[in-house]
Parts: C-alpha cells; structure tokens; sequence
C-alpha cells in the first residue's frame, strides 16, 4: 500500500514538473513542538492517560487478589461456592477489560480527549499551511513528519519556517528560500 503511494506521488510530481508545478514540504512534527498550545494540550493528554492507567492496574490488582485469595481458600470451598467465586473473579475481569476498552480503546475516551485538544490545533496549521501555499503559489505540499518517506529534500523546498511564521512563531531562517 505504501509502495502503491509512493508510486503514485512520484507519478503525480513528475506530471506536475512537466506542467513547472511548484511543490514544498513542512515538517508538522516540528512545528507542533514550537506551539505552545500543542504542548499544554499533550501534557493533559499525558496526565489524563497516567490517571486512566493507574485506575486499570488497580482494577487488575484487585482481580489479581481476588484470583490468589480464591486459590488459597479453594479447598475449604463447596462447589457452590467455588462457582460463586469464579464467577465473581470472571465478571470482574470482564468489568476491567470493558473499562480498559472504554478508556483506551478505539473512540475511547483517550481518543476523544486527544481529538478535542489536539484537532483545534491541527486546523490552525493545516489554514497556516493553506495560507503560504497560496502566497508562495505551491500546488502540493508533503508533510515531511509523516508516513511518506522523504529520502532527500533540498532546504529551498521546505516551508516549515513560513507556516510558523503565519502561526505568528518566530521569523523565517535563511535555511528556507523561495
């Protein structure tokens, strides 16, 4: 799928250079790491995960306990009462694997909350971004961050400092060139 891509993207560019298309790349990653916000925003991502995982581990520790008393009082127990047990130790683990998914899971709460702080701060680059590819007249900008791999970029075609620029972070470097 990659390859496939990858593939497509070269095809794209050399059209494009046939037609004198101007492209650049920026480099989200780095400019995520200059924003304040974003910054703020994945420390309360960190700490709200820190919080969920230390609640499931105490969940699991409280089945882990549940599990060894049960062993240890096993032989003194009527059948009746083992399968009462087992039962009990089987809905709890099943009550911590629900709440783990809740928590972590896919649109989990982790999720949610990531979206809601970090989602505001992604549309701010992404119109940063529309905004110099607009004044530089770029047809296609990469981001060099992501799963596209960049095996050699030229500084002239990196773009990163104007869109830190039009987030209002600092001048552009010598580094970038039009």
């Amino acid at each position: 799928m990659k390859q496939l891509a990858i593939l497509l993207i070269m095809g794209f560019i050399s059209i494009q250079a046939t037609n004198a298309q101007k492209f650049g790349y920026v480099d989200t990653e780095y400019i995520l790491n200059k924003m304040p916000e974003y910054k703020k925003a994945q420390k309360e991502i960190d700490k709200l995960s820190a919080v969920w995982q230390s609640e499931i581990e105490d969940l699991y520790k409280e089945i882990d306990k549940m599990y060894k008393d049960y062993q240890a009082e096993e032989i003194l127990l009527t059948e009746e009462m083992k399968r009462d047990r087992q039962e009990e130790i089987i809905k709890k683990e099943k009550e911590g694997k629900e709440y783990q998914k809740k928590i972590f899971g896919y649109e989990g709460l982790l999720f949610l909350k990531r979206q809601e702080l970090i989602k505001p701060i992604q549309d701010e680059i992404f119109e940063a971004v529309q905004a110099v590819a607009k004044e530089k007249k770029l047809q296609v900008i990469f981001d060099k961050s992501g799963d596209l791999v960049m095996i050699y970029t030229h500084p002239q075609h990196d773009y990163t400092d104007y869109v830190l620029e039009e987030l209002g972070f600092g001048d552009k470097e010598d580094t970038v060139q039009e």
